[in-house]
C-alpha cells in the first residue's frame, strides 16, 4: 500500500518545511544585513544598487528546516549599474563587498565569513542561517536579467532571480503539491550525500517531469517516479523547459540541465561522469526501496530513504 497525501503532507508540514516562525526571523535577519550593506555601499562606495532579491530555494519556498544535515542559507541579489563585465569588477566588487560586511558586523569573527565561488557568504552563528550575497551586473535599467560571476574562473552567466522564483511559482499553480515533491527529493538528497546533485538541479528535474507527464498518481508515487525517471535515463537527456528561449546552448558534460531563464546556462555542468553515475546508481536502489517500502506498508523502510525523523502521524 502506497503512503497517502495526507499522509506524506504531514510530513512535509511537520518535519520538512521551514516553520513560519523561522522565516519570519530569517526574513528579519536578512533584512538588517541588507539594510546596512546597502547602506554602507552606497556611502564607502561608487557601487551603484538598483534593487535587492531575496532568491534561491528560501524564496521558492523549497528549502528544508534546518537541521544537522540540512542547512539553512538565503541568496541575496544585489543589482549593480553602470559597471561592466571583466575580472577587474568581479574582484573591485567582492573585496568592496567583503571588507564591508567586515565592518558591518565588527565583533564576528573573521571566520564567519567566507568567499564562495559566486557569492560573500555570511554565517550567523545563533540560527545558523547563511546568507549568500551575490552581485550580479544588471544588464539594463529595469531589468531583472543580470550577469552573475564565477569566482573560480571570473566567467559570466546571465540570470534573473525574479525569473527563478516565477518559474517555481508556475509549477506551484499547475501543482499544488509540487513544493512538497521538491522537499521530499531535497530530503531524500542530502540523506543520500548526493552533494553534486544541487537543489536547483532537484527542483528543475521535478519540474521536467510535471511538464511531461503532469500531476497523475499519489505524491508516493511521483516521488518514485523522480527516482525512478533518474535510474532510467542515467540523467543522460537534455532536460530543457518551454521557458527557454531558442537557440539552445551546445553543451558536452554528462548531465545537462538547461536553466530556464537562460538557454546557454547549463546549471548541472559542474556533475562529473563519476557523480552521474553514483547519482543514478543511488537512485536506482532509493526506487527498490520506495517500492518495496510501499507494497510491505514498511515505514522503518522509508527512514532508509528520509532519515530517523520521517513520521506521518502524531
Amino acid at each position: 500500500m502506497t503512503l497517502t497525501n495526507t499522509q506524506l503532507r504531514y510530513y512535509d508540514s511537520h518535519v520538512l518545511r521551514l516553520p513560519a516562525d523561522k522565516r519570519a526571523e530569517y526574513h528579519a535577519q536578512v533584512d538588517r544585513l541588507i539594510a546596512e550593506l546597502s547602506r554602507s555601499l552606497q556611502e564607502k562606495t561608487e557601487i551603484e544598487i538598483t534593487k535587492v532579491v531575496k532568491s534561491g530555494s528560501f524564496a521558492k519556498f523549497t528549502i528544508l528546516r534546518k537541521t544537522t544535515s540540512d542547512p539553512v542559507d538565503v541568496d541575496v541579489v544585489f543589482y549593480i549599474s553602470g559597471r561592466t563585465i571583466g575580472d577587474e569588477t568581479l574582484q573591485e566588487l567582492n573585496d568592496a563587498i567583503y571588507s564591508l560586511l567586515l565592518e558591518v558586523y565588527p565583533n564576528k569573527k573573521v571566520e564567519d565569513f567566507e568567499l564562495q565561488r559566486k557569492a560573500a557568504t555570511v554565517t550567523f552563528i545563533g540560527t545558523g542561517l547563511s546568507v549568500d550575497i551575490v552581485p550580479v551586473i544588471q544588464t539594463e535599467a529595469g531589468s531583472d536579467y543580470g550577469w552573475q560571476f564565477d569566482l573560480s574562473d571570473g566567467s559570466a552567466i546571465l540570470t534573473c532571480a525574479p525569473c527563478q522564483i516565477q518559474f517555481v511559482r508556475d509549477r506551484k499553480t499547475t501543482d499544488s503539491d509540487f513544493r512538497t515533491l521538491v522537499r521530499l527529493a531535497k530530503r531524500w538528497r542530502n540523506h543520500a550525500e548526493l552533494k553534486p546533485l544541487k537543489s536547483f538541479s532537484v527542483e528543475l528535474i521535478m519540474a521536467y517531469l510535471l511538464d511531461c507527464e503532469g500531476q497523475t498518481g499519489t505524491i508516493d508515487e511521483r516521488f518514485r517516479r523522480f527516482l525512478l525517471y533518474i535510474a532510467q535515463s542515467g540523467l543522460k537527456d537534455i532536460i530543457a523547459f518551454p521557458e527557454n528561449q531558442p537557440p539552445l546552448g551546445s553543451f558536452s558534460e554528462p548531465v545537462v540541465i538547461i536553466d530556464p531563464v537562460y538557454s546557454f546556462n547549463n546549471v548541472a555542468a559542474r556533475i562529473t561522469e563519476a557523480e552521474r553515475q553514483e547519482i543514478v546508481a543511488t537512485a536506482k536502489e532509493a526506487w527498490e526501496t520506495a517500492s518495496f517500502a510501499s507494497v510491505e506498508d514498511d515505514y522503518d523502510l522509508w527512514k532508509e530513504l528520509f532519515g530517523p525523523r520521517f513520521k506521518v502521524e502524531e
